[in-house]
């Protein structure tokens, strides 16, 4: 059976890609759906922004699992009636979620859509892989994938607050679950119900691994998301999560080395360059999650409008779409991808240091652009390469697992960077503040000088003095804030920018670094 036979006869090639891309628009609207507008969503369910973070974990933990299985899944049913079904039920799970407000469920949920996130993605790309006929078809079609990826956080808040502006957040989900049954009907039109691959029983699909990997991720992010907020392991939750995922995850690591038909292959971590690459993924992932602080920065301090700061985002897309046309070019030249890998984490290190000097009350865009943009280049520039020098560093009949080895690395790094920025900034920003108090004692002529000031200002706008004096102290205070979190910041941002610099230095004098491929070598991706 050809492979062509899952497509109508009359559909033309270009259009086929078409429907592929925009069935690969799934992925954007189930993780990008709810951490568009933190703030919002968050003030929806009653939770905090942690909150809204772990079920943004929860989706990803459980699209790192399912894809151990996915490929069973895909082989045991007909393409048509496999991806109609996954489009259908997230339909569903959109409407289900807009009359959902108690978080519990919404977890529970946000762990359905992961699976559902999960299914398609790779089963698609393996299409528009076969759809491809270019000699860099590995290159292009990686390039489209992840570009997708990446572009799902811009471009869902920018309609996000304007949906926002004027209708309410449920209609955000009914779009969403509208544009899964268009993507169904396109899928229905232009798809036969011929097999792409031969029928495989379920029977020998291992689940056991699937829960033992499910519940040590699970667990596993509850610690590094609510760690700081509890306490650490002063929390029995965090103590009893802590070792859960420990029990968990040794018990799918002892399976997948006993079971003769495990769902993973622990061989590949035998490979020196694969766990290298995961390193790389992770430190790569941990350096993306200051963009927050950029986002935070803009709103709070420099008190720049939602819109605004969703139109802003645009700019560092733009920076993602020249970083991967650099990085294409560079693929296609054949160029060394140890010379890319470096490009990307000094591209990085660049825009820490800029922004380093951006931490002010009051910038204007003209000031933070290139910066900004410059984020977005070294994304652009490092992930596809990354993700395929993850895969190529095995053998051809390891490859699927280094692939997931590449997803763990983007998720546990997702994670990590949170957890590391929530607890720097707590740090830094706590640091910065006490020396300020300090120094704004009552019995300092500077600390009294500033207070009259403020507070004479106030009664000169018609407030009486006991209430005066409560606002200069307020505003004093709010001032303490701004510039300990600002100081803060800049600290973060310097350390992080030196570390991405040593990761920059390590790659160019490492001798024993092998960081190159050749993808038409690659019987996986031939």
């Amino acid at each position: 059976m050809k492979k062509t036979s899952i497509f109508k006869p009359w559909v033309p090639n270009w259009a086929i890609q078409v429907v592929l891309v925009i069935c690969m628009l799934h992925t954007m609207a189930l993780l990008g759906l709810y951490t568009s507008n933190i703030s919002y969503a968050a003030s929806y369910f009653d939770i905090e922004p942690e909150d809204l973070q772990f079920s943004m974990s929860l989706t990803y933990g459980t699209f790192l699992a399912t894809i151990l299985i996915e490929s069973r899944l895909f082989k045991y049913f007909p393409p048509r009636n496999y991806l109609i079904t996954i489009y259908l039920l997230s339909a569903v799970l959109f409407v289900t979620s807009a009359y959902t407000n108690d978080f519990v469920v919404f977890a529970f949920l946000r762990i359905l859509e992961g699976i559902l996130m999960a299914l398609p993605w790779i089963p698609l790309r393996i299409l528009m892989l076969s759809r491809t006929k270019s000699p860099n078809a590995t290159i292009i079609v990686f390039s489209i994938t992840y570009g997708a990826l990446l572009a799902a956080s811009p471009f869902i808040v920018n309609i996000a607050v304007w949906l926002l502006d004027t209708h309410d957040w449920k209609y955000m989900t009914f779009g969403s679950a509208i544009f899964q049954i268009m993507v169904a009907s396109l899928i229905w039109l232009t798809f036969t119900p011929n097999r792409f691959h031969r029928k495989i029983p379920l029977y020998k699909v291992d689940w056991t691994s699937f829960v033992l990997l499910t519940i040590a991720i699970l667990t596993g992010v509850y610690v590094l998301n609510y760690g700081e907020k509890l306490y650490w392991f002063q929390s029995t939750n965090i103590v009893f999560c802590a070792i859960t995922s420990l029990i968990f995850s040794a018990l799918f690591i002892i399976r997948q080395m006993t079971y003769r038909r495990s769902c993973f292959d622990m061989r590949v971590f035998s490979y020196r360059n694969l766990r290298l690459s995961l390193l790389l993924f992770i430190v790569f992932y941990i350096s993306r999650a200051t963009l927050t602080i950029c986002h935070t920065t803009m709103s709070k301090v420099w008190q720049w409008e939602p819109l605004r700061v969703a139109h802003v985002q645009y700019l560092n897309l733009l920076g993602v779409f020249i970083g991967m046309a650099i990085a294409g070019i560079m693929m296609v030249q054949k160029l060394p991808t140890k010379l890319i890998l470096i490009l990307g984490f000094l591209t990085m290190a660049i825009y820490h240091w800029w922004f380093t000097f951006l931490f002010l009350p009051d910038v204007a865009l003209s000031q933070m652009w290139i910066p900004y943009m410059l984020q977005g280049v070294g994304v652009g520039v490092l992930f596809v390469p990354l993700v395929l020098n993850t895969v190529s560093a095995v053998p051809a009949y390891l490859a699927p697992f280094a692939g997931a080895i590449g997803v763990a690395g983007r998720f546990w790094g997702t994670n990590i960077g949170f957890c590391l920025v929530q607890n720097f900034q707590v740090y830094f920003n706590n640091k910065h503040r006490y020396i300020f108090l300090e120094k704004l004692l009552p019995e300092n002529p500077t600390t009294t000088e500033i207070v009259n000031t403020i507070q004479e200002s106030f009664v000169q706008k018609g407030y009486d003095l006991a209430p005066a004096a409560t606002l200069a102290m307020k505003k004093v205070n709010a001032g303490v804030q701004t510039q300990s979190f600002l100081l803060g910041n800049m600290e973060l941002f310097t350390v992080w920018g030196y570390g991405l610099f040593l990761v920059a230095l390590y790659i160019a004098f490492n001798k024993h670094l092998r960081f190159s491929f050749n993808l038409l070598k690659n019987k996986y991706f031939s």
